[in-house]
């Protein structure tokens, strides 16, 4: 009978590191190599979007907020990423995290006037409630994920970068021709 314990424990111990396994991008911490969750979220003219749906393309997920000076600076940058390679099948969304009320950033009409003021193309989506900062754990503005064709996170960069700079965009230039 002690055996027969000792071998359902066994068992069970082997099925659970198997589940947690196989299901690491969704119960541990997001970082490269990791499935990107679930995400949905409006554009200011109210369209939904849903990071699913874009499966297929490379995508450069920007989390950012209009008071937040390092990603106003890096703003120009994405936009002449989505230039350069939007044809090619890159996706640039940046994701809002501006909250109404709390005198930082103020909601729609603020975030639409700064896509006017910068010329943004690209599509940007609000999250007022900052579920996209639970969702990928962000740490701090901005934060950027760039998610390959099959859905996995490529690289999780902390902080504003150049993104059409050489390096950056023929690396996701590869990720385009893969």
């Amino acid at each position: 009978m002690k055996a027969f314990r000792n071998a359902l424990i066994g068992v069970g111990v082997a099925a659970l590191v198997v589940v947690l396994w196989t299901q690491r991008g969704r119960i541990g911490p997001l970082g490269v190599g990791s499935e990107a969750p679930a995400y949905v979220a409006h554009t200011v003219a109210g369209d939904t979007v849903r990071l699913a749906d874009l499966r297929g393309r490379v995508v450069v997920l920007n989390v950012w907020a209009t008071w937040c000076g390092p990603c106003v600076r890096e703003m120009p940058a994405l936009q002449r990423l989505h230039e350069q390679l939007g044809e090619r099948g890159l996706s640039v969304i940046a994701v809002s995290v501006d909250s109404e009320g709390l005198g930082l950033g103020g909601g729609d009409a603020d975030v639409r006037s700064f896509i006017d003021e910068f010329g943004l193309t690209f599509t940007v989506l609000r999250d007022a409630s900052g579920r996209i900062e639970d969702t990928f754990g962000v740490a701090g503005l901005p934060t950027t994920f760039v998610i390959d064709r099959d859905g996995r996170i490529h690289r999780k960069v902390l902080g504003a970068r150049e993104w059409d700079d050489p390096a950056l965009a023929a690396e996701i230039e590869s990720l385009l021709e893969g």
